[in-house]
């Protein structure tokens, strides 16, 4: 498929359902996020922003310009007032839910903070979509770690209990239990129809936060240092970020669908990599520098805080319900991300990842058409 005949098919992705469309994205200006934006922009939607600042220095978000073609709002969503209004003015179509304190490491040194953003954050976000008077798909995204982890060899399927050892897990469980109540209790009888969607460990071009593998190998490469590493052993089922995103627009084109509630549709939905894809860090450290030569050293720390150690999803009801399938495998995922942020490091101008950015979305969007997955279906 040609870039031109591409271009002509777009707006039958996910049924069309997001051209000409209001969308209200909290989160915007994170790495998922923007992602997130471009990719809706791209199927003529109208996005409306609610976020923080860019958590990060650069982000994606300000690398590719994207405050100039959305509506953007820099606010909180522990802020109900403010929420509510924009949620009022905006008068969404659909509703993607994705801001978050979304880091392990940082949910240790901020406990509180976390939990107010991610449980409250979420609370709010149900509280203001209640005011609603029509139609609207409501996905909230959550992550993987929402699950009370085993440490087991089988993927987590969505009926499996919630826990979370850490603040941030905990969190995002606390998050879904929420989501799951709020739905019941309030969201039956009304137009907006609700899902929750887990995912994580996603990679891709543009994503600069601390604590990442894939960050802190392209700044060292960029130094020219050797990468640290400070658990190689931990495995977990790598995506490039396109592949949940593309989970989380196809459940809001179903949700869309409905003229009452659904409690299939109106669920938890797991959207993760194939079984390829769970490979430890040191697997993936490997497989970066495949890309960007460089090397990389174990720093492995027995005082760190507690981090898991295996984890995957099982996303059999993605596939049986929607018909979704990840379309990049593992050795695709990272040469694309670590492509995007190459290009970046010799060309950092605004045109070329904007440009980039969209051409790897067309890119995945002719893999998804040539793999036959639902939503790619014209």
């Amino acid at each position: 498929m040609s870039a031109s005949s591409k271009s002509k098919t777009a707006g039958a992705l996910f049924g069309g359902v997001y051209s000409g469309k209001n969308i209200f994205v909290t989160g915007h200006t994170g790495f998922k996020g923007a992602w997130l934006c471009e990719w809706l922009l791209s199927l003529g939607a109208k996005v409306t922003g609610y976020s923080l600042p860019p958590p990060t220095n650069p982000s994606l978000f300000a690398q590719t310009d994207l405050a100039k073609r959305i509506t953007h709002i820099e606010a909180d969503v522990r802020d109900s007032a403010k929420l509510a209004t924009a949620v009022r003015d905006a008068q969404p179509d659909f509703i993607f839910h994705l801001a978050a304190q979304p880091l392990v490491r940082e949910s240790y040194r901020t406990p509180v903070e976390t939990y107010d953003t991610n449980v409250m954050g979420t609370i709010h976000l149900l509280e203001a979509a209640k005011t609603l008077a029509k139609p609207c798909a409501l996905v909230c995204i959550t992550t993987d770690k929402c699950y009370e982890n085993k440490e087991w060899v089988y993927g987590y399927r969505e009926e499996d209990p919630l826990g979370g050892y850490d603040p941030y897990s905990s969190s995002k469980a606390a998050a879904e239990i929420a989501i799951a109540a709020w739905r019941r209790s309030f969201f039956k009888e009304h137009p907006v129809k609700i899902a929750s969607a887990r995912a994580g460990n996603v990679i891709g071009g543009g994503d600069w936060a601390a604590d990442r593998i894939v960050p802190d190998c392209v700044r060292a490469l960029q130094k020219k240092e050797a990468i640290s590493v400070r658990n190689k052993r931990a495995t977990r089922p790598w995506q490039h970020v396109l592949e949940p995103l593309s989970g989380y627009l196809w459940l809001g084109a179903r949700l869309s669908q409905l003229t009452a509630y659904n409690p299939q549709l109106c669920a938890a939905f797991n959207f993760g990599p194939g079984h390829d894809a769970n490979r430890n860090v040191a697997d993936l450290v490997e497989e970066v520098l495949k890309h960007w030569p460089g090397k990389w050293e174990d720093r492995s720390d027995p005082k760190a805080v507690h981090e898991a150690n295996l984890l995957q999803l099982t996303t059999d009801k993605a596939s049986a319900l929607l018909g979704w399938a990840p379309c990049w495998g593992f050795t695709d995922s990272v040469r694309e991300t670590i492509q995007w942020y190459h290009t970046a490091h010799t060309d950092s101008s605004t045109a070329t990842l904007h440009r980039l950015t969209l051409r790897q979305i067309a890119e995945y969007e002719i893999a998804a058409a040539r793999s036959g997955v639902a939503w790619a279906k014209g």
